[in-house]
């Protein structure tokens, strides 16, 4: 059954990589490319395309508070609107900008809903690969339309496969996590692109992700969409990822069975 908030949030998404993101895929001057923060860099399609997304999301929501990305790196009071009520947008317009900017895949758009500070529905899109992961609160998550489980039986741990954000973890967790992978079947260094790494878990690519940084643009898509399909996201100390939390340390795994396990390969001491 078609879902008009769905599909409509998935042709902006997509309008905005044809029209803006993709078209400045390796042809970025160095003036279109800026630093905001110290080791953050911005690109001219971030911020035309968080302005396209932007007033197509209002369009769709009359009434309703965007919280992008490059708007809150100008102005980080609009988090406040993560506490409040009513229809919240949150935008990642590139997700991966470090990767866009130097010529490299992946990258993503990356939306989520959040009602009365609930989220309730997230889009995830691919635009080299063209994959569309989207889902809402209670009724699954689909991959460019069609129904999809994270998981089906876990693997053993010594066959489980996915990746470890370590460059940012502190120096006792990064220890660990590293003595810990050797109990796994693969633990790969990341992709710089959170969008890329939850829809990896989606596809079966992967079965798990670790992350340190855990800001609401990268992760309040993804985590729906993997709750929705089955799977499970939680802090270290196993309480659930909420995107008004300001903890750190995100451990993300397409089933119940699979975070067990490799919280007591990377995590358990």
């Amino acid at each position: 059954m078609a879902d008009p908030l769905l599909d409509d949030v998935a042709a902006l998404l997509r309008e905005a990589a044809a029209d803006v993101v993709v078209p400045l895929f390796r042809r970025l001057d160095a003036s279109d490319i800026s630093e905001k923060a110290p080791g953050e860099v911005v690109t001219v399609a971030d911020r035309e395309a968080e302005k396209l997304i932007s007033e197509g999301l209002r369009r769709l929501r009359p009434g309703s508070v965007v919280v992008g990305e490059e708007a809150v790196a100008d102005d980080p009071d609009l988090l406040r609107h993560l506490h409040g009520t009513g229809d919240v947008w949150l935008v990642d317009p590139v997700d991966g900008t470090s990767n866009f900017a130097a010529g490299r895949q992946p990258f993503a758009l990356m939306v989520a809903l959040l009602t009365d500070g609930v989220p309730v529905a997230s889009w995830v899109y691919d635009p080299l690969d063209g994959t569309m992961a989207a889902g809402r609160l209670g009724a699954g998550t689909t991959l460019d339309g069609t129904p999809v489980r994270a998981a089906g039986s876990a693997p053993e741990a010594g066959a489980l496969r996915g990746t470890a954000m370590t460059k940012f973890l502190p120096a006792d967790f990064r220890r660990d996590v590293e003595a810990g992978g050797r109990r796994l079947g693969e633990l790969l260094p990341g992709q710089h692109c959170a969008g890329r790494e939850y829809l990896d878990i989606l596809t079966g690519a992967q079965q798990f992700v670790l992350f340190w940084r855990t800001l609401p643009w990268d992760h309040t898509p993804g985590t729906l969409l993997v709750r929705e399909a089955g799977g499970v996201a939680r802090r270290f100390d196993g309480t659930d990822y909420h995107p008004a939390d300001e903890g750190r340390g995100l451990l993300v795994a397409a089933s119940e069975e699979i975070w067990d396990e490799v919280y007591a390969a990377l995590l358990s001491r």
